[in-house]
């Protein structure tokens, strides 16, 4: 028997499922696609923009008074919004650009609360080329199809995996070096760290277990509004490295319960290495 879904992530899921199938078509005829280049290592291709448009007209069809934020448009719909769609068209362009099968659409939803707050009510990261469909509600649980999701139980750093992105030549220096501090500490005590190029697959191969924790500084809203719904709902934490909220500044440590802090303090240490060597 399939599972009831509520209106909201009936209407993500459909949305997900139709901006896909032109994905797919795309995908397998990638040689073919015009592409622009953004900035170093940053495409956009005709992929892009026509799976975020179609995510937008679906969308917006279904709840018209929400607004957006979207990789490729940026924000629309004012700014006193009560619900925004959080939209990540092809997390993992450059491995769909180069044949790769592990890119994915990311979907969050966003409700400003009475007091101001804002949290993600909703999030799916949907893997076409695998039909893995990650998604969760707050406070409804984690799944993958129709799967309950939780993260890894594993306590020892040498039986974990964890995965991270490597930065690429428009990352600051000072995140390069954050980095490079990073993996030098966690590679001697880690049974292996990995990079798949997609942050928002990252987080929820965190809440699948299929990695112990993720680690990545200076990613988008877009990037991680469902990821980190995804992994939170699955018993796992989510924060920035000093374990605040990582929609700040984009600086992201996703791990199980066990190994979350350590995770955590060797990001940290990575950052603050990075800002004592003087400048020049």
């Amino acid at each position: 028997m399939a599972m009831r879904l509520s209106p909201h992530m009936t209407i993500m899921q459909n949305a997900a499922h139709r901006a896909a199938k032109r994905l797919l078509r795309d995908f397998n005829e990638v040689e073919q696609l015009q592409v622009s280049v953004k900035g170093p290592g940053d495409f956009v291709s005709q992929a892009d923009l026509r799976a975020e448009q179609t995510l937008r007209d679906d969308l917006t069809k279904a709840r018209p008074g929400y607004a957006f934020l979207m990789e490729e448009s940026g924000a629309s719909g004012g700014d006193n919004w009560t619900w925004r769609w959080v939209v990540d068209p092809l997390d993992g362009t450059s491995n769909f650009l180069h044949g790769i099968p592990h890119w994915a659409i990311s979907i969050g939803l966003e409700r400003r609360l009475s007091d101001g707050t804002i949290e993600t009510a909703a999030g799916l990261v949907y893997a076409p080329a695998a039909d893995e469909m990650f998604w969760a509600e707050k406070g409804g649980g984690a799944f993958l199809n129709e799967r309950r999701l939780r993260v890894s139980a594993r306590r020892d750093l040498r039986e974990s995996m964890f995965a991270t992105g490597i930065p690429f030549a428009a990352v600051s220096p000072a995140n390069r070096l954050a980095f490079a501090r990073t993996l030098g500490t966690l590679m001697p005590q880690v049974a292996g760290i990995r990079r798949f190029g997609a942050a928002a697959l990252d987080l929820a191969w965190v809440a699948a277990g299929r990695y112990e924790g993720f680690w990545e500084l200076g990613l988008k809203p877009w990037d991680i509004a469902a990821g980190l719904l995804i992994v939170r709902e699955a018993g796992g934490h989510a924060t920035d490295p000093s374990g605040g909220d990582p929609r700040e500044a984009g600086d992201t440590v996703a791990a199980n319960a066990h190994l979350h802090a350590q995770l955590c303090a060797a990001v940290a240490d990575g950052v603050a290495a990075s800002r004592r060597v003087p400048a020049g």
